[in-house]
């Protein structure tokens, strides 16, 4: 079955991460995923959350704050500081970033320390969550290592990388890393979120049309796993990079 931009069903669309994006933060990365593109950023904070500090709960954090500038999409997007709150979508993917973070380091060796990844979105169109995923593990990889050269933590917090991608069956035909146009046709539409090592973080799926089988889904996921290998290899390559441009 042909695809929107002529890609076989199993070929990940063009990605490019690109380190140390921005000029202040520890460690960023603009990661770009066919028409999407997110900055993510990673910010060290000396302190930890009043929950953690009130139960005593040893070591450091990692949370995410997402969102998308008015003209990522389309239609320009209402702001959310506007409205006054954020919306259900933003909380649920910054949550979803943050969980998927805290699998990829110890967070006893990150200290009293917290770590904020920020998600921001300057084109959309289709994946960006995955592509908050991908491109926060890479900054924070590059942070924890400068960290320990800044005598920030003591050893290298940062275990194994995390990454995401979408699945999807549009016409019964299983496909990997949809676009904006072909995800809003997806008979069936699948975020999976990974390790490096090949264990599962999170998988969200849905069917939009007819439910889908047991089979299905494991070849989905394995449609899933075969992108992220190469993905995988992409975040180790912007890390080395980063790091020997900037130590």
């Amino acid at each position: 079955m042909a695809r929107i931009d002529g890609r076989a069903p199993d070929e990940l669309r063009k990605i490019v991460i690109t380190p140390d994006y921005l000029s202040h933060p520890l460690a960023s990365v603009l990661i770009r995923n066919g028409g999407t593109r997110v900055v993510c950023a990673v910010s060290i904070d000396a302190k930890v959350p009043a929950w953690m500090k009130n139960r005593k709960v040893p070591g450091g954090w990692i949370t995410c704050e997402y969102g998308m500038l008015p003209a990522s999409t389309h239609d320009r997007m209402k702001r959310e500081s506007s409205a006054g709150k954020q919306g259900g979508r933003t909380v649920e993917i910054q949550r979803l970033i943050g969980r998927s973070l805290r699998m990829s380091a110890d967070l006893l060796k990150l200290g009293e320390n917290t770590a904020y990844l920020d998600c921001d979105v300057i084109d959309a169109d289709g994946g960006t969550r995955c592509a908050g995923i991908t491109g926060a593990a890479t900054a924070l990889a590059i942070a924890c290592r400068r960290g320990v050269a800044k005598g920030i933590f003591p050893e290298n917090p940062f275990k194994e990388s995390v990454a995401a991608i979408s699945v999807g069956v549009i016409g019964g035909v299983p496909m990997l890393d949809l676009c904006y146009e072909e995800d809003s046709n997806a008979e069936v539409d699948m975020n999976v979120v990974m390790t490096e090592s090949g264990k599962l973080v999170e998988v969200q799926g849905t069917a939009e049309g007819e439910p889908f089988s047991r089979a299905r889904l494991n070849e989905l996921i394995d449609l899933a796993e075969h992108g992220l290998k190469q993905v995988f290899a992409m975040q180790r390559e912007a890390v080395e990079t980063a790091l020997e441009v900037r130590p």
